[in-house]
């Protein structure tokens, strides 16, 4: 089956013998190709510490509206708050319709190259509530691990492309990330739907990988293959959802897919659900040029090289001005 996700466990691939790790990279390979996602175990996130994440994240939202705008962003590609409806994901796909329906608040790296317009353009300051300090611990803390299994898988998928194991670590030391709280209000909360709204719409993400710690529920996460069409993916506890971005899409030439994905509705048989979200969008280094693997590694499509952060910047936009 298509819509089978395999899951990579980190703990066993780290002693594996040769064998093992060839049957691992082809269960990955073919999944990428076809899907674009698997599950990640053997991580090593601590299981109180995600929680602590999910929990303070959701304490965030419960502001007051007042309290959460003075951490609005301020432009495209920023961190801090951004409300109900300032997202239209779908539309980097052309696809113009109503507002994404959750909230979300993001948080990025601190890196500092000393040139001031690039730090602007690539690190934006965090804007940390001062209604709760525990947030910026907590969120360091959790960042630092994801941060660390970003390199780790990227590692991974090389050794599963057949290039040299640093491949895209190398091009990902002051990689820009995004660690997203997604939160989707109840349709008790929001009242009523627009035609066709969804918590997230259609799309697949700008970076190179994305883990995804979510919650179970009625209005959750499908994904998408050209084969069986919209499906719903395993939920299963203690592992992370990862998915492939555009930019991987691109640096394979078209061998691996960049899942195409969407969350549904807040559902009217489950009125009171809401969710929270953990969201790791990890990209590459903001000057490091993106150029498409040769075959037999790439999947000789013959695409264009891009500028890691020129490509982001540039999707960022179209998400927001057609959400206006």
């Amino acid at each position: 089956m298509t819509t089978a996700i395999p899951t990579l466990d980190l703990t066993r691939w780290r002693s594996a013998d040769p064998d093992e790790r060839a049957r691992t990279s082809a269960e990955l390979d073919a999944a990428l190709r076809q899907t674009g996602m698997f599950l990640l175990a053997g991580h090593g996130v601590p299981a109180d510490l995600t929680a602590r994440m999910r929990a303070v994240g959701h304490a965030f939202m419960r502001l007051t509206p007042e309290q959460k705008r003075r951490y609005a962003v301020s432009r495209p590609y920023d961190n801090g708050w951004r409300g109900l409806g300032a997202l239209q994901a779908s539309a980097v796909d052309g696809m113009v319709s109503a507002p994404d329906l959750h909230e979300a608040y993001h948080m990025g790296p601190q890196h500092r190259t000393g040139d001031a317009r690039f730090d602007w353009l690539y690190y934006p300051d965090n804007k940390w509530p001062t209604e709760l300090p525990e947030l910026r611990e907590v969120a360091t803390e959790y960042t630092g691990h994801l941060n660390r299994l970003a390199l780790e898988v990227l590692e991974v998928l090389a050794v599963t492309l057949g290039v040299p194991a640093d491949h895209f670590t190398s091009r990902s030391q002051r990689a820009t990330w995004t660690q997203n709280v997604n939160w989707y209000p109840p349709l008790s909360a929001v009242g009523r739907l627009e035609e066709g709204q969804m918590r997230v719409g259609p799309h697949s993400d700008f970076g190179t990988i994305t883990f995804l710690d979510r919650q179970q529920g009625v209005g959750g996460l499908e994904a998408w293959n050209a084969e069986d069409g919209w499906f719903k993916p395993p939920f299963v506890p203690g592992t992370l959802v990862v998915n492939l971005g555009d930019m991987m899409n691109l640096w394979t030439d078209g061998r691996w897919r960049a899942l195409r994905h969407r969350v549904l509705a807040p559902p009217a048989s489950d009125p009171d659900e809401e969710l929270v979200s953990l969201v790791f969008f990890f990209e590459a280094d903001p000057d490091a040029e993106v150029r498409p693997l040769a075959p037999p590694a790439g999947g000789g499509e013959g695409m264009a090289p891009v500028v890691a952060g020129e490509s982001i910047l540039e999707k960022v936009g179209v998400t927001l001005t057609l959400a206006d």
